[in-house]
């Protein structure tokens, strides 16, 4: 059956071979859970779906559940964790296939877990990954211009993600929660589903919002919060966090001292601390808002260190990922990513060609990061950009490369006399 799948999949074109394939992607849920005995249905599940922040998003729920004395399983792009026991994503796929997410839920439930949070992509939903999670809550983020060569535009991007929202609607669970942006046109349609309880977050909600030490403090209902991460996409993320743990039952001074704890979230604005007198900062941001969001969070001179993930898709955005860092940072550094089956010379071009200035090309990802990191001033930050936690860069007819960025940027500041 699947040398059959895979044969269509390389003859077809995708959207055909999308619907042929629906059968066989639902009763591969279906057979998967009925074997495992349903699990989702022995916990409380919180699905996280958007296009931004989403593995924030899962953290610190996670991170305010556990604070509230729950046992919580997660599963994200970062990794997957039960009980405190993590395994990092090694599959390049936010929710992996073949029943994955039901197997991995069983085990939820086998060490008595009491909450699952669990990511969930477009991608998945059309691959009816998402079906029979039994969800209690939903949690919409953001939707942002992304995958539109892969759904065919905004509007199929939005469906794929709507998917979700109908599983929610499925769910025997009562009562049930959507948490959406209300700041967002796409949330506000997310917030028209018909469950028990319609819950808006938006910015305006946060009261005086200011920069503290690495991070930013905010109020919420007069409850103050300190965020070990900066920017107002981290305040968004707290937001949705906290408004959901509030459907829970849990009260938001709960969640400002789970969410002032949480100091590092792999890969998402994750500082790299080697005793150096500048800031060095990996983050997954893939995306023209994401890259815009993170470097409006470090005002100062800034050394970016970029290339454009996913060879063969999304070719919209390159010119358009350069103009922003030509506009937003000191200097520029353009490298290698996820190239596939494409000249990564022609991608860093694209890019490129949405400069003014030119930009210093290093294509070797170690190098450009060491070049970055030698030529970072007192109070500089140095911004790494596309990766986050991917465990590789993927590269032609199948080749991939083990990698970590985190690693990397540690072992080049301790090549360069950096202890910490």
């Amino acid at each position: 059956m699947e040398s059959f799948k895979g044969l269509l999949e390389a003859i077809l074109p995708r959207p055909l071979y999308r619907t042929l394939v629906k059968p066989y992607h639902y009763l591969l849920s279906r057979s998967v859970a009925s074997a495992h005995g349903f699990p989702a249905q022995k916990l409380k599940v919180i699905g996280v779906t958007g296009t931004k922040g989403k593995s924030s998003v899962v953290e610190m729920v996670a991170a305010i559940l556990e604070e509230a004395g729950h046992r919580v399983a997660v599963s994200s792009t970062i990794h997957f964790r039960i009980n405190g026991v993590t395994k990092p994503n090694l599959y390049k796929m936010t929710l992996p296939g073949h029943g994955f997410i039901q197997k991995f839920l069983a085990e939820a439930v086998d060490e008595k877990c009491d909450f699952a949070v669990v990511e969930v992509t477009s991608e998945s939903a059309l691959q009816s990954r998402h079906l029979f999670l039994s969800l209690d809550a939903l949690i919409f983020t953001n939707l942002a211009k992304e995958h539109i060569e892969s759904h065919g535009g905004m509007e199929q991007y939005f469906a794929a993600k709507m998917r979700i929202g109908h599983e929610l609607v499925r769910s025997p669970k009562r009562p049930r929660a959507i948490i959406a942006t209300a700041d967002d046109e796409y949330g506000k349609r997310f917030l028209k589903l018909p469950v028990e309880e319609r819950i808006p977050f938006t910015i305006e909600e946060a009261a005086d919002i200011h920069p503290e030490g690495v991070g930013v403090a905010f109020s919420l209902d007069t409850v103050p919060f300190t965020l070990p991460h900066p920017g107002n996409f981290s305040v968004l993320n707290a937001l949705a966090a906290s408004k959901a743990a509030l459907f829970f039952g849990i009260p938001l001074e709960t969640s400002a001292r789970a969410l002032a704890k949480l100091v590092r979230i792999p890969g998402r604005a994750e500082r790299i601390e080697c005793g150096q007198n500048f800031a060095a900062i990996v983050d997954y941001a893939h995306t023209p808002d994401s890259l815009q969001a993170l470097y409006d969070a470090y005002p100062g001179n800034k050394i970016c260190v970029l290339g454009n993930t996913g060879g063969g898709r999304d070719t919209w955005k390159r010119p358009l990922m350069g103009q922003i860092a030509d506009t937003a940072c000191t200097e520029v550094i353009l490298t290698d990513e996820d190239p596939y089956d494409e000249n990564p010379g022609a991608i860093v071009a694209a890019m490129a060609g949405g400069m003014k200035r030119a930009p210093r090309i290093i294509m070797d990802r170690r190098e450009a990061i060491h070049a970055a990191l030698s030529s970072a001033h007192p109070g500089d930050a140095v911004l790494i950009t596309g990766k986050g936690t991917d465990p590789y860069i993927m590269r032609a007819k199948g080749d991939k490369l083990p990698w970590s960025d985190a690693t990397v940027v540690r072992e080049e500041l301790e090549k360069l006399g950096h202890r910490s």
